[in-house]
């Protein structure tokens, strides 16, 4: 998955909001400060002012709805590339059904397939909306809209769900990013600004890098360094007007805070014990299954995948927000069973190991961890033994965070070619999503070119899954 670049193109001057990488987010040596000084002069923390909505119209004037959730923090686990909806989530049989066998969950009348036991053996706890449907079928564009509940378009960048919560769910107190993004990096923050994009973690197996003083760097000289900087960063405002340094002075008060937190120890799963990394298939050599073998050589997927979950778990114990954490490899066109089955077996200890261990730490009701990916994949089988792109019909799991567990939510047709009942639109999951952040999702952004834009895209709360 390449990374998205996430700038809002009908701004003059352009507003950098991509993915904040942690080579550039700490690269404050002199000549790192002043690269990233001068690399930033573009950047602008113009952005929605929620609190003044555009008027002239009623419905962008009134005042935001009182919204309560019982979630403080999500977790989403996003499985790039397009899972099969039919080989994990909603099994069939016949035709369409596949190789992979068909097993009982607590759900009744509910199965999933065989490489997801360990679900099974917690779905008691979740919630699986089998009948989201969308008219996306393309990696990217249905990527940006199962992000940010807008089909994407060439005048305006939409933030992400991970970059709302981030801001309406600002914490003061808290020195860590409040959106991090695992093994890949998000889509990010678009119109709010770069303060609300995504902290990207590419390995999480071990702390985040140049989060330290430079060799040679202690206290007194790197504080010197930044005096230096401010005063570049003066001379430049005076000259060309300060609202374009805003943004980079944001990221720099930012950094300062994370590489002087206590809190950096989040990112640290080095602290976990064996037995709790066992239970998140790290180390297991569980990998990407294929039985033709190639995809098992692209590395410990699995191991990654498991690693990302735990520093989630990690990251939201110490209040942050919103963390995302990717596993790729979905795109199965060819060896669909094999490579699923893989997937599936990176994919269910990890998850059921998460959803088990918030629940001892008395963190799964105040936490809402879901998992989807852009889109379903087609019932009918190719002649490569895979599955291609399906937006019709898809899966979306999720549990704690108010989630009724145990439950079912929608249903697709026998052969799985239709939603057979309760559709359910993105727009709508961004708008539980909120809902069980306690977010309100009918409240009106301003773009910087004062156009209103609704945080859910016009979404409804998805019935019987909230309690």
């Amino acid at each position: 998955m390449e990374p998205r670049n996430c700038d809002c193109d009908d701004q003059k001057p352009e507003i950098v909001t991509g993915p904040i990488h942690r080579r550039d987010f700490f690269k404050l040596g002199v000549g790192g400060a002043l690269s990233l000084a001068l690399a930033s002069r573009m950047t602008s923390s113009l952005f929605a002012d929620d609190k003044k909505p555009a008027k002239g119209n009623e419905k962008y004037d009134k005042p935001p709805a009182q919204v309560t959730g019982k979630a403080k923090s999500v977790i989403l686990l996003w499985m790039d590339g397009g899972p099969s909806q039919m080989d994990t989530w909603d099994p069939k049989s016949g035709i369409n059904g596949g190789s992979l066998k068909r097993i009982k969950t607590k759900i009744e009348g509910c199965e999933f397939t065989e490489p997801m036991a360990p679900l099974a053996e917690v779905s008691d706890k979740l919630a699986v909306i089998r009948s989201m449907t969308s008219r996306e079928g393309n990696h990217q564009r249905a990527r940006y809209y199962l992000h940010t509940g807008y089909p994407p378009t060439g005048t305006l960048k939409h933030p992400s769900v991970g970059s709302v919560t981030a801001l309406k769910k600002q914490n003061p107190d808290l020195d860590l990013p409040h959106f991090v993004s695992v093994n890949n990096p998000s889509f990010g923050a678009g119109f709010l600004g770069v303060s609300y994009g995504p902290f990207v973690v590419q390995d999480p197996s071990r702390p985040p890098d140049n989060v330290a003083y430079a060799a040679g760097i202690d206290a007194e000289r790197f504080d010197r360094r930044m005096k230096l900087l401010d005063k570049v960063d003066g001379a430049f405002a005076a000259s060309r007007g300060g609202l374009m340094t805003e943004g980079k002075d944001a990221i720099y008060e930012k950094s300062l805070k994370l590489m002087r937190s206590p809190l950096l120890k989040a990112f640290d799963i080095s602290e976990e014990g064996e037995s709790v990394k066992k239970a998140y298939g790290i180390d297991d050599g569980v990998g990407i299954g294929s039985k033709n073998g190639g995809a098992a050589k692209q590395g410990q997927r699995g191991d990654k995948f498991g690693a990302g979950a735990l520093m989630a778990r990690r990251l939201v114990e110490v209040g942050v927000p919103f963390v995302e954490c990717t596993l790729g490899g979905w795109d199965t066109h060819q060896d669909n069973f094999g490579r699923v089955a893989g997937l599936a077996g990176s994919l269910a200890p990890a998850y059921a190991a998460l959803i088990k261990d918030l629940e001892d730490r008395k963190l799964l009701d105040s936490t809402l961890v879901l998992c989807m990916g852009e889109f379903g994949r087609t019932p009918r089988i190719n002649p490569n033994d895979g599955r291609d792109h399906f937006p019709g019909c898809f899966s979306v799991a999720m549990a704690g965070g108010g989630v009724k567990g145990g439950q079912m939510i929608g249903a697709t047709a026998d052969d799985g070619m239709t939603v057979a009942k309760s559709p359910w639109t993105v727009p709508d999951l961004i708008a539980t999503i909120c809902t069980a952040m306690g977010i309100d999702h009918t409240e009106w952004f301003q773009t910087p070119v004062g156009r209103p834009i609704q945080i859910s895209n016009k979404g409804k709360l998805i019935e019987g899954l909230l309690a």
